[in-house]
């Protein structure tokens, strides 16, 4: 069941957050009408047993990509995310604490989707500003203005589990590999049941926002003593429900 206490923290994470992208000079540069969310859905689709997540902006949805640094350590990327009540176990991590949230990402500064090439040109590492998918755990840091990262753990922790889509970096990180579709005010994506756990009973909310990679030297065991996460969230344009209460339900 969906902790309240961590939807709490979180909401108030994002709320102080919201304030930030007008501030944080890399993100403000991209807080624009692409990532302004207007609506969003999750619809089940019976017919081809797929849910359907959907978000609808002001602007053009993913019109607006980053542009290189040249180095993995300050990365900018831009999302498109659902955070949602389902549980790690439904969608291939071992149990842990966080939030599970489906994010759709650009970043031109790395490829984290060894397993698939998104631009269709037979190279599998030159396209992480294409738009694609990953299942994250986000869980409270106050180490980065956004106050969320993408939980990490000790990559000697054997009892950790990864789906077998995973890039192998230590942290609840998933590359599923399924399509998305911009077209005009909606960026769309279809997620088969059955990599959910044949969920359709869950809650969600919509969340636009501006992440940040961290790969300085301190970054080598993982441990929650460096400076900076490794994949953090740094400022947030948009929360659809206005303090992340995961209002909305799977449609059938």
């Amino acid at each position: 069941m969906y902790n309240l206490r961590k939807a709490t923290l979180i909401a108030l994470a994002l709320t102080t957050s919201v304030a930030t992208a007008q501030t944080h000079k890399p993100a403000a540069a991209y807080n624009n009408a692409d990532f302004t969310i207007k609506a969003a859905s999750i619809t089940y689709d019976n017919t081809l047993d797929m849910l359907i997540f959907e978000m609808q902006v002001e602007g053009a949805a993913g019109r607006t990509v980053p542009k290189d640094v040249g180095s993995m350590n300050g990365a900018p990327v831009l999302a498109y995310v659902f955070p949602t009540t389902l549980k790690p176990t439904d969608v291939g991590f071992s149990a842990t604490d966080g939030i599970v949230a489906l994010g759709l990402t650009s970043h031109p500064d790395m490829d984290d989707t060894p397993l698939w090439d998104e631009n269709n040109d037979g190279i599998f590492d030159n396209d992480g500003v294409v738009w694609h998918p990953h299942w994250v755990v986000l869980t409270k840091d106050n180490r980065v203005p956004g106050g969320l990262s993408v939980k990490e753990f000790k990559k000697e922790d054997k009892a950790v589990t990864l789906p077998k889509t995973a890039p192998g970096v230590p942290m609840y990180f998933d590359s599923p590999g399924y399509n998305v579709v911009t077209r005009g005010k909606a960026i769309r994506m279809g997620v088969p049941a059955y990599r959910v756990n044949n969920r359709k009973d869950f809650n969600f909310d919509a969340v636009s926002c501006y992440m940040e990679m961290s790969m300085g030297a301190d970054h080598a065991s993982h441990e929650p003593s460096a400076a900076k996460p490794t994949l953090g969230v740094y400022a947030v344009y948009t929360v659809l429900s206005g303090k992340l209460t995961l209002p909305y339900t799977v449609k059938k």
